[in-house]
């Protein structure tokens, strides 16, 4: 038995927390979708794996839906045009993360037109390949729509390689505040099951589990209703509680299966995707549309009007904010700003960072909902190990990161945890729990690539010496080739002057001649 479930034998099912879900009024407000701004900043990083290569000029014109960045290595994924216009720089700016920090992004003014390239998509996505829809997923640069952006088509093929037999649909969205799963799933549900069968034909998956928190009755009854007549597709209302929404955590809940320490869904048979990923696949699949917006949640007590709105990637959120009604009395209340969720997401320096493919929300919080205060020492009330989902000891890890015993940490399970917050939330004394893993697992990653580097260092150095060594020895040999054959020529002159002088000196010999 694994020791998440002897974990949750002993301590119950009660793993995670429950903080209010804050999902309303957005959640209740109808979908709108904000216009092309003038300008678009589109970072070349907007997924897991490698940076997108620009493949445009200063000054090109684009179509939307123009591939102006590609691909690089086996995870990655390509950028398209948001909109029509010019290119007008390849430059750095501001990162969507609490650094502050820049990376490289190309910068489209808008034309005004919003004209498409020609589009190509397949009216019977079922006639094609797995692989060939893999391709098409690729090429349009979808990725995990649900906050990881992982590159969707590096799922797809492997798990059809992998044979997997259960696809997971993850529409439990169980971060506070966020709701434009839920607001998809009101509103779109039947293009939701159509993406969920063209991934059960890709993936080669023979059934498909539809998680949702059961605080969404709307999106399940939705959701029910569009796969009514759907052999293979199960709508599953799940709990309501944080972080239901994470892989392992849903996985377990709907199958009964765990994912094995440092293992991967696919090792159980199961791949997992979100809800709005499945949206993003139809629209590539059957109508060739990259993706190139997606639906944010604007919420929290300074947002003047919370909602769900669909946005053009690259679109700063301070736009975002300001289509949304602005801040509440001109931001004097505004205590954080974050893109994401609460628990998982970024506090961003200001609002002038763009969105990305990975933006699931923005967010404006007053004093009250950051609540701050300065940590106490730990009382090992043992909260945190109660609320933790993966059964592991965050009191006891956290004391051996304090003391730099990081391989103790690692014996405890940090390679494990999934930084979902749960134990820094409930901890009373309020310890940054998450930062202490966070900080560990960096500081391993630093000591790997230290590793990697040193070990790097003394192969080039060993090959060279032995590269030096053999370039001695081929030397040596050549010097005593040529003295061998300097030898042999002066042995071979010596015995031709002895033969000529016997000659010379041995008359019968020259009359025999003669």
């Amino acid at each position: 038995m694994g020791f998440m479930n002897l974990f949750k034998q002993l301590l119950g099912d009660d793993w995670g927390v429950h903080p209010d879900d804050h999902k309303g009024p957005a959640a209740d407000q109808p979908l709108r979708v904000m216009p092309v701004p003038a300008r678009l900043y589109l970072p070349l990083q907007q997924h897991l794996g490698s940076a997108a290569r620009p493949c445009v000029l200063v000054g090109q014109q684009v179509k939307k839906g123009e591939l102006i960045a590609e691909a690089q290595g086996m995870v990655s994924a390509p950028l398209h045009a948001p909109t029509s216009g010019t290119i007008t720089a390849v430059t750095e700016i501001t990162a969507p993360h609490p650094s502050g920090l820049s990376l490289p992004a190309i910068i489209l003014e808008a034309d005004g037109s919003d004209t498409w390239i020609d589009l190509s998509g397949c009216e019977d996505p079922f006639a094609l390949t797995p692989m060939e829809i893999g391709k098409r997923v690729a090429a349009a640069g979808v990725v995990g729509l649900g906050g990881a952006a992982f590159p969707s088509a590096v799922k797809l093929t492997g798990a059809s390689r992998a044979k997997v037999t259960t696809l997971v649909m993850n529409g439990g969205e169980c971060e506070p505040y966020l709701s434009c799963d839920d607001r998809q799933m009101r509103d779109q549900a039947a293009g939701i099951v159509d993406g969920i069968r063209i991934m059960l034909h890709a993936t080669g998956a023979t059934e498909a589990l539809v998680g949702i928190e059961d605080n969404k009755p709307e999106a399940i009854a939705a959701m029910q209703a569009a796969a009514a007549g759907v052999a293979n597709v199960r709508i599953c209302p799940v709990p309501a509680r944080y972080p239901m929404g994470s892989e392992k955590q849903l996985i377990h809940v709907l199958t009964g299966k765990e994912v094995p320490a440092d293992g991967r869904a696919f090792d159980i048979g199961v791949v997992v995707h979100n809800v709005g990923t499945a949206l993003a696949m139809r629209a590539a699949i059957r109508e060739g549309k990259p993706l190139i917006s997606r639906i944010v949640t604007v919420n929290g007590a300074c947002a003047a009007q919370p909602g769900n709105i669909e946005v053009r990637i690259g679109t700063l959120a301070e736009e975002v904010i300001a289509f949304a009604g602005g801040i509440k009395g001109d931001g004097i209340g505004l205590a954080r700003r974050v893109m994401g969720g609460p628990m998982m997401g970024m506090q961003i320096p200001h609002w002038r960072v763009p969105v990305v493919k990975g933006t699931s929300g923005i967010l404006a919080f007053n004093a009250t909902e950051v609540a701050e205060q300065s940590p106490d020492p730990c009382i090992r009330c043992g909260s945190c190990v109660k609320a933790c989902p993966m059964g592991l000891l965050p009191l006891e890890m956290s004391a051996r990161i304090r003391n730099e015993a990081f391989d103790e940490a690692i014996g405890l399970g940090l390679k494990d945890c999934i930084a979902c917050g749960c134990c820094a939330y409930v901890c009373p004394s309020k310890i940054p729990l998450v930062q202490y893993f966070v900080h560990a697992k960096g500081e391993l990653a630093a000591q790997d690539r230290a590793k990697l580097r040193n070990d790097a260092t003394k192969k080039l150095a060993q090959q060279r010496q032995e590269r030096l060594d053999r370039e001695a020895r081929e030397k040596a040999e050549a010097a005593a080739k040529r003295k061998a054959e300097r030898e042999a020529a002066a042995a071979a002159k010596a015995a031709a002057e002895a033969a000529k002088a016997a000659a010379t000196v041995n008359p019968e010999t020259q009359g025999e001649s003669a």
